[in-house]
Protein backbone atom coordinates (compact mmCIF):
# COMPACT_ATOMS: atom_id res chain seq x y z
CA UNK A 1 0.00 0.00 0.00
CA UNK A 2 1.17 3.09 -0.68
CA UNK A 3 -0.14 6.38 0.03
CA UNK A 4 -0.84 10.42 -1.68
CA UNK A 5 -1.97 14.04 -0.19
CA UNK A 6 -5.64 14.17 0.15
CA UNK A 7 -6.20 17.53 -1.10
CA UNK A 8 -8.97 19.04 0.50
CA UNK A 9 -9.67 22.93 1.22
CA UNK A 10 -7.17 24.98 3.61
CA UNK A 11 -8.42 27.90 5.47
CA UNK A 12 -5.88 30.25 7.30
CA UNK A 13 -6.35 29.48 11.16
CA UNK A 14 -7.75 32.41 13.56
CA UNK A 15 -5.79 34.24 15.87
CA UNK A 16 -8.19 34.95 17.96
CA UNK A 17 -8.13 33.65 21.70
CA UNK A 18 -10.55 32.07 23.81
CA UNK A 19 -13.44 29.53 22.56
CA UNK A 20 -16.16 31.35 22.58
CA UNK A 21 -18.82 31.04 25.11
CA UNK A 22 -17.18 27.47 27.15
CA UNK A 23 -17.50 27.80 30.81
CA UNK A 24 -14.37 26.36 31.09
CA UNK A 25 -14.73 26.06 34.78
CA UNK A 26 -16.91 23.26 33.87
CA UNK A 27 -16.20 21.61 31.30
CA UNK A 28 -15.67 17.89 31.38
CA UNK A 29 -15.08 15.53 29.00
CA UNK A 30 -17.44 15.68 25.89
CA UNK A 31 -17.26 16.88 22.00
CA UNK A 32 -16.96 20.66 21.86
CA UNK A 33 -16.58 20.85 17.68
CA UNK A 34 -13.77 23.15 17.14
CA UNK A 35 -12.73 24.53 13.74
CA UNK A 36 -10.49 22.25 11.68
CA UNK A 37 -9.19 18.94 11.32
CA UNK A 38 -6.26 17.64 9.60
CA UNK A 39 -6.96 14.94 6.59
CA UNK A 40 -4.47 12.64 4.77
CA UNK A 41 -5.92 9.63 2.23
CA UNK A 42 -3.80 7.42 0.95
CA UNK A 43 -5.06 4.27 -1.79
CA UNK A 44 -2.54 1.54 -3.34
CA UNK A 45 -1.74 3.40 -6.37
CA UNK A 46 -0.34 6.14 -5.59
CA UNK A 47 3.22 6.46 -4.48
CA UNK A 48 4.90 8.65 -1.32
CA UNK A 49 2.68 9.34 2.00
CA UNK A 50 2.96 13.09 1.04
CA UNK A 51 1.79 16.14 3.31
CA UNK A 52 -1.90 16.07 4.16
CA UNK A 53 -3.94 19.27 4.52
CA UNK A 54 -6.37 21.25 6.79
CA UNK A 55 -10.18 21.07 6.49
CA UNK A 56 -13.19 22.83 8.14
CA UNK A 57 -14.06 20.67 11.14
CA UNK A 58 -17.04 18.72 9.83
CA UNK A 59 -18.63 15.66 8.48
CA UNK A 60 -16.74 12.93 5.88
CA UNK A 61 -18.03 11.08 3.42
CA UNK A 62 -17.63 7.12 3.70
CA UNK A 63 -19.15 4.48 1.07
CA UNK A 64 -21.30 2.19 2.74
CA UNK A 65 -18.89 -0.51 1.79
CA UNK A 66 -16.05 1.35 3.75
CA UNK A 67 -13.91 -1.48 5.24
CA UNK A 68 -14.05 0.96 8.56
CA UNK A 69 -17.72 0.14 8.35
CA UNK A 70 -18.03 -3.39 7.34
CA UNK A 71 -15.33 -5.47 8.56
CA UNK A 72 -13.90 -2.34 11.73
CA UNK A 73 -10.69 -2.13 10.20
CA UNK A 74 -9.98 1.20 11.82
CA UNK A 75 -7.50 2.91 14.80
CA UNK A 76 -7.25 5.89 16.93
CA UNK A 77 -4.83 7.12 19.51
CA UNK A 78 -5.24 9.77 22.18
CA UNK A 79 -3.69 12.53 23.47
CA UNK A 80 -3.33 16.43 24.74
CA UNK A 81 -1.88 19.83 23.79
CA UNK A 82 -1.57 22.23 27.25
CA UNK A 83 -1.24 26.17 26.82
CA UNK A 84 1.98 26.69 28.58
CA UNK A 85 2.79 28.29 32.10
CA UNK A 86 5.81 30.44 31.09
CA UNK A 87 4.71 32.25 28.34
CA UNK A 88 3.20 31.90 24.49
CA UNK A 89 2.66 28.41 22.87
CA UNK A 90 1.58 25.03 23.51
CA UNK A 91 3.13 21.95 24.44
CA UNK A 92 2.76 17.84 23.41
CA UNK A 93 3.17 14.91 25.66
CA UNK A 94 5.32 12.41 24.26
CA UNK A 95 3.11 12.08 20.77
CA UNK A 96 5.83 10.51 19.35
CA UNK A 97 4.86 7.45 21.90
CA UNK A 98 1.27 7.74 20.16
CA UNK A 99 2.75 7.50 16.39
CA UNK A 100 4.83 4.38 17.00
CA UNK A 101 1.63 2.86 18.88
CA UNK A 102 -0.41 3.72 15.50
CA UNK A 103 2.06 2.37 13.71
CA UNK A 104 2.52 -1.11 15.71
CA UNK A 105 -1.40 -1.65 15.50
CA UNK A 106 -1.96 -0.47 11.86
CA UNK A 107 0.68 -3.31 11.19
CA UNK A 108 -1.83 -5.74 13.30
CA UNK A 109 -4.95 -4.55 11.45
CA UNK A 110 -3.14 -4.65 7.63
CA UNK A 111 -2.90 -0.62 7.31
CA UNK A 112 -0.37 1.64 6.27
CA UNK A 113 0.30 4.26 8.60
CA UNK A 114 2.11 8.10 9.09
CA UNK A 115 5.45 8.22 9.47
CA UNK A 116 6.35 9.49 13.23
CA UNK A 117 7.56 12.88 11.79
CA UNK A 118 3.99 13.11 9.66
CA UNK A 119 1.98 12.51 12.24
CA UNK A 120 3.51 14.32 15.09
CA UNK A 121 3.54 17.45 12.34
CA UNK A 122 -0.27 16.59 11.79
CA UNK A 123 -1.12 16.78 15.44
CA UNK A 124 0.95 20.12 15.64
CA UNK A 125 -1.15 21.55 12.75
CA UNK A 126 -3.98 20.78 14.44
CA UNK A 127 -3.43 22.54 17.20
CA UNK A 128 -2.41 25.46 15.99
CA UNK A 129 -5.63 26.00 13.66
CA UNK A 130 -7.59 25.51 16.90
CA UNK A 131 -5.28 27.15 19.01
CA UNK A 132 -8.30 29.31 20.53
CA UNK A 133 -10.14 26.16 21.92
CA UNK A 134 -6.39 25.32 24.18
CA UNK A 135 -7.72 26.06 27.72
CA UNK A 136 -6.24 28.19 30.37
CA UNK A 137 -3.83 26.88 31.78
CA UNK A 138 -5.06 24.44 34.86
CA UNK A 139 -8.73 24.40 33.35
CA UNK A 140 -7.70 21.44 31.05
CA UNK A 141 -6.20 20.88 27.46
CA UNK A 142 -7.03 20.46 23.97
CA UNK A 143 -7.65 16.50 23.58
CA UNK A 144 -6.29 15.15 19.83
CA UNK A 145 -8.30 12.26 18.30
CA UNK A 146 -6.07 10.90 15.06
CA UNK A 147 -7.55 8.61 13.13
CA UNK A 148 -6.49 5.60 10.54
CA UNK A 149 -9.16 3.80 8.91
CA UNK A 150 -9.67 1.96 6.22
CA UNK A 151 -12.23 4.42 3.90
CA UNK A 152 -11.89 2.36 0.76
CA UNK A 153 -14.79 0.09 -0.99
CA UNK A 154 -14.34 -3.49 0.17
CA UNK A 155 -17.27 -5.98 -0.32
CA UNK A 156 -15.26 -9.50 0.28
CA UNK A 157 -13.27 -9.89 3.70
CA UNK A 158 -9.87 -8.14 3.13
CA UNK A 159 -7.98 -4.78 3.29
CA UNK A 160 -9.42 -2.13 2.14
CA UNK A 161 -7.94 -0.36 -1.07
CA UNK A 162 -8.02 3.40 0.30
CA UNK A 163 -7.19 4.42 3.73
CA UNK A 164 -7.89 8.08 5.14
CA UNK A 165 -6.04 9.51 8.78
CA UNK A 166 -7.41 12.31 10.35
CA UNK A 167 -7.23 14.26 13.26
CA UNK A 168 -9.85 16.55 14.94
CA UNK A 169 -9.82 18.15 18.40
CA UNK A 170 -11.75 19.48 21.32
CA UNK A 171 -11.38 21.13 24.36
CA UNK A 172 -11.45 19.07 27.51
CA UNK A 173 -11.52 18.65 31.54
CA UNK A 174 -11.72 15.81 33.52
CA UNK A 175 -12.66 12.48 32.36
CA UNK A 176 -15.01 10.74 34.97
CA UNK A 177 -17.99 12.72 36.49
CA UNK A 178 -16.65 12.45 39.76
CA UNK A 179 -13.93 14.97 38.51
CA UNK A 180 -11.05 15.05 40.68
CA UNK A 181 -12.22 13.05 43.29
CA UNK A 182 -11.62 9.09 43.16
CA UNK A 183 -13.69 6.95 41.92
CA UNK A 184 -15.41 3.36 42.95
CA UNK A 185 -15.52 0.41 40.26
CA UNK A 186 -16.80 -2.51 39.59
CA UNK A 187 -14.98 -6.17 38.57
CA UNK A 188 -16.68 -7.88 35.62
CA UNK A 189 -16.65 -11.26 35.60
CA UNK A 190 -18.70 -12.17 32.72
CA UNK A 191 -18.02 -10.35 29.75
CA UNK A 192 -14.13 -9.53 28.72
CA UNK A 193 -12.34 -6.86 26.94
CA UNK A 194 -9.90 -9.01 25.60
CA UNK A 195 -8.14 -12.35 24.41
CA UNK A 196 -5.02 -14.06 23.88
CA UNK A 197 -4.18 -13.46 20.32
CA UNK A 198 -6.40 -10.75 19.91
CA UNK A 199 -6.29 -7.37 19.68
CA UNK A 200 -6.32 -5.89 23.16
CA UNK A 201 -2.91 -4.43 22.96
CA UNK A 202 -3.68 -2.49 20.02
CA UNK A 203 -6.01 0.50 19.88
CA UNK A 204 -8.46 -0.31 17.52
CA UNK A 205 -11.97 0.93 16.99
CA UNK A 206 -13.53 -2.48 17.44
CA UNK A 207 -12.35 -2.89 21.27
CA UNK A 208 -14.52 -0.39 22.53
CA UNK A 209 -18.32 -0.99 21.26
CA UNK A 210 -18.13 -4.50 23.09
CA UNK A 211 -17.61 -3.24 26.34
CA UNK A 212 -20.50 -0.14 26.47
CA UNK A 213 -22.88 -2.95 27.77
CA UNK A 214 -20.47 -3.78 30.81
CA UNK A 215 -19.76 -0.16 31.80
CA UNK A 216 -23.50 1.13 31.22
CA UNK A 217 -24.61 -1.63 33.57
CA UNK A 218 -21.87 -0.96 36.40
CA UNK A 219 -22.47 3.17 35.81
CA UNK A 220 -26.42 2.44 36.12
CA UNK A 221 -25.45 0.98 39.70
CA UNK A 222 -23.22 3.88 40.50
CA UNK A 223 -19.92 2.70 39.59
CA UNK A 224 -17.82 4.89 37.55
CA UNK A 225 -16.18 1.97 35.56
CA UNK A 226 -15.54 -1.51 34.89
CA UNK A 227 -12.81 -3.55 35.52
CA UNK A 228 -11.78 -6.50 33.75
CA UNK A 229 -10.45 -9.94 34.11
CA UNK A 230 -8.46 -11.80 31.58
CA UNK A 231 -10.13 -14.68 29.78
CA UNK A 232 -8.44 -17.73 30.54
CA UNK A 233 -8.44 -18.18 34.47
CA UNK A 234 -11.04 -15.07 35.23
CA UNK A 235 -8.51 -14.26 38.03
CA UNK A 236 -6.06 -11.51 36.70
CA UNK A 237 -6.84 -8.15 36.81
CA UNK A 238 -6.47 -6.44 33.35
CA UNK A 239 -7.71 -3.06 32.60
CA UNK A 240 -10.49 -0.67 32.98
CA UNK A 241 -12.68 0.56 29.72
CA UNK A 242 -10.55 3.16 28.83
CA UNK A 243 -7.49 3.27 31.29
CA UNK A 244 -4.63 0.61 32.67
CA UNK A 245 -4.31 -0.17 36.57
CA UNK A 246 -1.66 -0.02 39.44
CA UNK A 247 -1.71 -1.20 42.84
CA UNK A 248 0.20 -0.20 45.73
CA UNK A 249 0.88 -2.36 48.98
CA UNK A 250 3.25 -0.82 51.00
CA UNK A 251 6.58 0.28 49.22
CA UNK A 252 5.84 -1.84 46.14
CA UNK A 253 3.92 -0.92 42.85
CA UNK A 254 2.25 -3.09 40.49
CA UNK A 255 0.55 -3.18 37.10
CA UNK A 256 -0.65 -5.74 34.95
CA UNK A 257 1.62 -6.58 32.13
CA UNK A 258 0.74 -5.92 28.74
CA UNK A 259 1.07 -9.26 27.20
CA UNK A 260 -0.97 -8.90 24.40
CA UNK A 261 -4.43 -8.58 26.21
CA UNK A 262 -3.91 -4.73 27.61
CA UNK A 263 -3.19 -1.56 25.99
CA UNK A 264 0.61 -0.34 26.56
CA UNK A 265 -0.84 3.22 27.62
CA UNK A 266 1.35 6.14 27.25
CA UNK A 267 0.73 7.26 30.51
CA UNK A 268 1.02 4.04 31.77
CA UNK A 269 4.81 3.87 30.38
CA UNK A 270 5.38 7.39 31.79
CA UNK A 271 3.82 6.57 35.62
CA UNK A 272 6.03 3.94 35.79
CA UNK A 273 9.47 6.22 35.42
CA UNK A 274 8.62 8.60 37.87
CA UNK A 275 7.51 6.12 40.24
CA UNK A 276 10.63 4.43 39.65
CA UNK A 277 12.21 7.60 39.79
CA UNK A 278 10.87 8.28 42.92
CA UNK A 279 12.23 4.90 44.75
CA UNK A 280 9.50 2.89 44.35
CA UNK A 281 9.67 -0.68 43.21
CA UNK A 282 7.87 -0.96 40.02
CA UNK A 283 6.81 -4.82 38.81
CA UNK A 284 4.93 -5.59 35.38
CA UNK A 285 3.51 -8.50 35.90
CA UNK A 286 0.16 -10.29 36.83
CA UNK A 287 -2.10 -8.98 39.25
CA UNK A 288 -4.60 -10.87 40.37
CA UNK A 289 -7.63 -10.09 42.32
CA UNK A 290 -6.08 -10.91 45.62
CA UNK A 291 -3.63 -8.60 45.11
CA UNK A 292 -5.78 -6.02 43.55
CA UNK A 293 -8.27 -6.77 47.03
CA UNK A 294 -5.49 -6.94 49.88
CA UNK A 295 -3.44 -3.38 47.69
CA UNK A 296 -3.12 -0.08 50.01
CA UNK A 297 -3.81 2.17 47.46
CA UNK A 298 -5.24 1.62 43.89
CA UNK A 299 -5.26 3.97 41.00
CA UNK A 300 -5.86 4.29 36.96
CA UNK A 301 -3.78 6.32 34.10
CA UNK A 302 -4.67 7.22 30.63
CA UNK A 303 -4.39 10.45 28.36
CA UNK A 304 -8.16 10.24 29.12
CA UNK A 305 -8.18 10.61 32.78
CA UNK A 306 -4.84 11.27 34.05
CA UNK A 307 -3.88 9.77 37.09
CA UNK A 308 -7.02 8.84 38.69
CA UNK A 309 -7.48 7.15 42.42
CA UNK A 310 -9.76 4.44 43.00
CA UNK A 311 -11.90 5.01 46.46
CA UNK A 312 -13.54 1.74 46.49
CA UNK A 313 -13.15 -1.45 44.13
CA UNK A 314 -16.25 -4.21 44.41
CA UNK A 315 -16.22 -8.07 43.43
CA UNK A 316 -18.55 -10.64 44.20
CA UNK A 317 -20.48 -8.09 45.77
CA UNK A 318 -18.73 -6.72 48.40
CA UNK A 319 -16.98 -3.69 48.73
CA UNK A 320 -13.05 -2.88 49.17
CA UNK A 321 -11.83 0.24 50.01
CA UNK A 322 -8.19 1.91 49.65
CA UNK A 323 -6.27 4.77 50.62
CA UNK A 324 -6.78 8.04 48.91
CA UNK A 325 -5.85 11.86 49.90
CA UNK A 326 -2.80 14.20 49.77
CA UNK A 327 -0.62 11.19 51.20
CA UNK A 328 -0.96 8.91 48.49
CA UNK A 329 1.01 7.97 45.82
CA UNK A 330 -1.13 8.51 42.82
CA UNK A 331 -1.55 12.01 44.24
CA UNK A 332 2.24 12.78 44.09
CA UNK A 333 2.68 10.82 40.72
CA UNK A 334 -0.38 13.20 39.75
CA UNK A 335 1.44 16.04 40.45
CA UNK A 336 4.39 15.51 38.86
CA UNK A 337 3.27 14.57 35.57
CA UNK A 338 0.96 17.32 35.24
CA UNK A 339 3.38 20.02 36.18
CA UNK A 340 5.33 18.03 33.62
CA UNK A 341 2.54 18.46 30.52
CA UNK A 342 2.12 21.92 32.00
CA UNK A 343 5.35 23.58 31.59
CA UNK A 344 5.43 24.27 35.65
CA UNK A 345 8.12 21.91 36.30
CA UNK A 346 11.51 21.26 34.77
CA UNK A 347 10.97 18.76 31.54
CA UNK A 348 14.37 16.24 32.90
CA UNK A 349 13.29 13.26 30.73
CA UNK A 350 12.41 15.33 27.28
CA UNK A 351 9.13 14.09 27.17
CA UNK A 352 7.45 17.60 25.95
CA UNK A 353 6.88 18.55 22.72
CA UNK A 354 6.46 22.81 21.96
CA UNK A 355 4.38 24.00 19.66
CA UNK A 356 4.48 27.56 18.57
Amino acid sequence: VTCSRFIVNYFPWSDEEGGGDIDWDNLGFGLTPTDYMYVMRCTQEEGGFSRGELARYGNIELSPSSGVLNYGQGLFEGLKAYRRADGPGYTLFRPEENARRMQHGAGRMCMPSPSVEQFVHAVKQTVLANKRWVPPQGKGALYLRPLLIGSGAILGLAPAPEYTFMIYAAPVGTYFKEGMAAINLLVEEEIHRAMPGGTGGVKTISNYAPVLKAQMDARSKGFADVLYLDSVHKRYVEEASSCNLFVVKGGAVATPATAGTILPGVTRRSIIELARDSGYQVEERLVSIDDLISADEVFCTGTAVGVTPVSTITYQGTRYEFRTGEDTLSKKLYTTLTSIQMGLAEDKKGWTVAVD
